[in-house]
């Protein structure tokens, strides 16, 4: 693709947001899962293996969702028999997320599907480990943390 004449930084960030949710979309939309979906399962997915089972809240911030759309999203996902919501047993109001055997068995693949999408598309930046694309990572990272 070729420059954008007239581009801001904001417009381009958006723009390459834009053309991964839906990159991510169409190729996870034959196991039927959706980008956002994704976004939930495979965080679940690591911070599981990382030996925590999360509340609502925490995977919120951890994905940068919403809470009401990740409340929404964990509904639907247990009715599908994605993960199991269950209340925690020290605070009621507070829900946990587990993946389920048939939410392991989705996510994983799509996990690898995922990955030779980012391969594609870092590849202009030498590869997931090149010198340009760990500098872009820190700025991106730099950029998240900054108020607004």
């Amino acid at each position: 693709m070729s420059e954008v004449k007239g581009a801001t930084p904001g417009h381009l960030v958006w723009r390459l947001s834009m053309k991964w949710r839906v990159a991510v979309d169409r190729a996870l939309a034959p196991v039927g899962l959706t980008h956002a979906q994704y976004v939930m399962l495979a965080s679940l997915y690591g911070i599981e293996r990382a030996g925590h089972v999360p509340s609502q809240r925490e995977l919120a911030d951890h994905t940068g969702l919403e809470a009401l759309y990740v409340s929404k999203l964990a509904r639907s996902l247990d009715a599908d028999g994605l993960i199991q919501r269950t209340r925690d047993t020290v605070d009621t109001r507070t829900m946990r997320l587990e993946l389920t055997d048939r939410g392991r068995a989705t996510i994983e693949p799509a996990i690898a599907t995922v990955a030779g999408l980012l391969d594609t598309m870092l590849a202009p930046l030498g590869g997931r480990r090149g010198a340009r694309t760990q500098d872009f990572v820190r700025d991106l990272t730099e950029l998240l943390n900054t108020p607004l």
